[in-house]
């Protein structure tokens, strides 16, 4: 998988420079294109689980997804990354139902305010927080999106809006 020259990332690195983890997820990254990072719920919040690997390899954002079973997550950030590696990205900023087979989807530019808190193999691998991520919304039984009116209120618990302010500020 040739990555964007113009970037420097782990990738670049010496394989005797990482532990056996690091090696790993570089590989990872090398064989398949990209890697599902996957955090399990804890007291402080809900399972999430994100890419790496989308933006250096196709110049698209990395995506974080809140609350998915892993099986579940891996299967969509997977058949969007193989969108991506086709040509066929996903919009990002408008409403779509090419993410998920049985309602929509919203993709929405995740603030740099977040990564350190949720991204923490992306900053790794990348040396900096220089790369874009989005959010990815899912719907609730209902087929609506979380902010919409008439959502099941509970979506905002589960999917913590990690998003930039319409207005720009923090």
């Amino acid at each position: 998988m040739p990555k964007n020259p113009d970037l420097a990332t782990a990738l670049d690195a010496p394989a005797s420079a990482l532990d056996a983890d690091e090696q790993r997820f570089v590989e990872q990254i090398r064989d398949k294109g990209w890697f599902h990072t996957a955090v399990f719920a804890d007291d402080e919040g809900p399972g999430f689980s994100y890419t790496t690997g989308l933006w250096v390899n196709h110049g698209f954002p990395e995506i974080l997804v809140f609350a998915l079973r892993q099986e579940t997550a891996h299967a969509v950030l997977g058949g969007i990354y193989d969108d991506i590696a086709a040509g066929k990205p996903p919009p990002v900023g408008a409403i779509t139902d090419t993410i998920f087979k049985n309602g929509p989807a919203l993709l929405l530019p995740m603030a740099k305010s977040h990564y350190a808190d949720y991204l923490g193999w992306n900053l790794w691998f990348h040396g900096n927080a220089d790369f874009p991520c989005l959010q990815l919304f899912w719907p609730d039984k209902a087929g609506l999106l979380p902010g919409q009116p008439g959502a099941d209120e509970s979506l905002h618990a589960l999917q913590p809006v990690l998003t930039e302010p319409a207005d720009g500020s923090h």
